[in-house]
């Protein structure tokens, strides 16, 4: 894989290339043609006079386009590639139209004087060479890197094949015309000089049509329809509700805005945007990616989850959220957690407004009852109980306390590594407990919260318990 700097070397010293070649055959023609008197030859090259132009202009353009954003141009330089190339177009129609002016010019005016010699045909035949050769290697490195400024210069090089073949054919009739006395072949050449400037206006146009079209930022219908498919194909996204595509020399930027389940944290959300430009990516490899979400809500939200997103909304989480039925009519009952140095009146005026912002999200609730927690704001230093005499008696106490409590439930296999710590005044309490694979979250919950309570019963000098519950065959491994 080369890199950036490696890419705009290769550019530019192929569009070099180019223009020299480029220079050397303007100069062959236009001699060739004054000392012909070919209008053919002329206006092959005025041709090739107009494609050092356009090389010139491609060079100036690689080496411009090439360059990083700056404030000025937030989406790079890319774009002046495909400048070039429509400049180049209009170049090439303008000698076209020349060309075909003054063959008409010398065919109405019978003025079409040919002197035949070797020299034009050499020059025409090394042309021929040195096109196809240059063609050859801009088209090459043109689609390596993805550059329209030297598809188009390569597409100049080709086009100058054709002319130059129907020049040495009006040539040939022409010379063949005067040696047999057949004086209307005296206009094969600005005959086929307008043949193939017609040719290459055909050509011109399909050129000038698709540059404009990048330039305009018009990109392919189905390009954009293969963004999307592979977009809404990753799991999460509700749907893309704008996409747009546009190019800019060989870089390809997509923007897109996407609906994802109001409920999804933030960083559920960040993994789905980072799985969204991994899949743009994979239908245009490189592509500038900005996506843009936008929470909604899904047909299928339960009364919890619509709950939890005003909360999100809120920037504060619900837990141990219970919805009950009494007489027809809906109370939610609520825990949440506030930042502990809040004053009481701050923490009741915040819930109250949360409390208002859910029944009207959810209007078949009657009522809402939110307790209040606090969210600790400082880091706790716990320390472990001395193992002392006197630490290990409080420790195997409270282990004794916790295994007793744990017969009084069928459910609990055993508790284990119980940790006993100290902080400031109170003793927290932490420790594992095994329970069968199959019993229900909802199940879990009940004993786990039924053990703290009755343990805290027992050891009321314990201020915090945590109780990690385990599958069974996770402590058989």
């Amino acid at each position: 894989m080369l890199n950036h700097a490696a890419i705009s070397a290769a550019k530019r010293r192929v569009a070099l290339h180019s223009m020299l070649a480029a220079l050397v055959m303007t100069l062959l023609k236009l001699a060739a043609g004054i000392l012909s008197g070919s209008l053919g030859v002329l206006s092959d090259g005025a041709h090739s006079a107009l494609d050092l132009a356009g090389s010139a202009l491609t060079f100036f353009s690689v080496r411009v386009s090439d360059k990083p954003a700056d404030e000025d141009h937030t989406y790079g330089h890319a774009k002046f590639e495909n400048l070039s190339a429509f400049f180049e177009a209009g170049l090439m129609a303008v000698s076209c139209a020349w060309i075909i002016w003054e063959a008409m010019h010398r065919i109405l005016l019978r003025q079409s004087v040919i002197h035949h010699s070797l020299w034009p045909v050499l020059v025409l035949l090394t042309s021929i060479a040195v096109d196809w050769w240059r063609s050859g290697q801009l088209r090459a490195v043109a689609r390596r890197f993805n550059s329209p400024a030297l598809a188009a210069d390569a597409f100049h090089f080709a086009s100058d094949i054709w002319s130059t073949l129907a020049v040495l054919l009006g040539l040939g009739l022409s010379w063949f015309g005067q040696q047999r006395g057949i004086a209307w072949l005296d206009y094969a050449d600005p005959v086929a000089a307008i043949l193939i400037s017609l040719l290459i206006l055909r050509l011109t146009w399909k050129l000038t049509r698709e540059t404009s079209e990048i330039l305009l930022d018009t990109a392919p219908a189905d390009l954009r329809q293969q963004i999307v498919s592979a977009v809404s194909a990753v799991q999460g996204v509700m749907a893309v509700e704008q996409a747009r595509v546009r190019r800019a020399g060989s870089a390809t930027f997509a923007d897109l805005t996407l609906a994802f389940p109001r409920h999804y944290t933030f960083e559920h959300t960040g993994d789905l945007v980072r799985a969204a430009t991994l899949a743009v990516q994979q239908v245009v490899p490189d592509a500038d990616v900005v996506i843009h979400t936008i929470p909604r809500q899904g047909s299928a939200e339960s009364i919890f989850d619509r709950v939890r997103a005003v909360a999100a909304r809120n920037n504060v989480a619900v837990h141990e959220v219970s919805v009950q039925s009494t007489a027809g009519r809906l109370r939610v009952e609520q825990h949440v957690e506030l930042d502990e140095r809040l004053t009481l009146t701050q923490a009741h005026d915040f819930v109250c407004a949360l409390e208002a912002e859910i029944l009207i999200d959810v209007p078949e609730l009657a009522s809402v009852l939110t307790h209040i927690e606090s969210e600790p704001a400082t880091i706790e230093r716990p320390q472990l109980i001395p193992r002392d005499s006197r630490g290990e008696e409080l420790t195997s106490h409270i282990q004794y306390l916790l295994s007793q409590v744990a017969r009084e439930f069928p459910e609990i296999v055993d508790v284990h590594e119980v940790i006993v710590g100290r902080t400031n005044e109170h003793i927290q309490v932490s420790c594992h407990c095994t329970l069968p694979d199959d019993l229900s979250m909802r199940r879990v919950h009940e004993v786990i919260t039924g053990l703290e309570d009755r343990f805290k019963l027992l050891c009321p000098e314990a201020w915090k318990v945590l109780i990690h519950p385990e599958p069974l065959t996770d402590n058989l491994r």
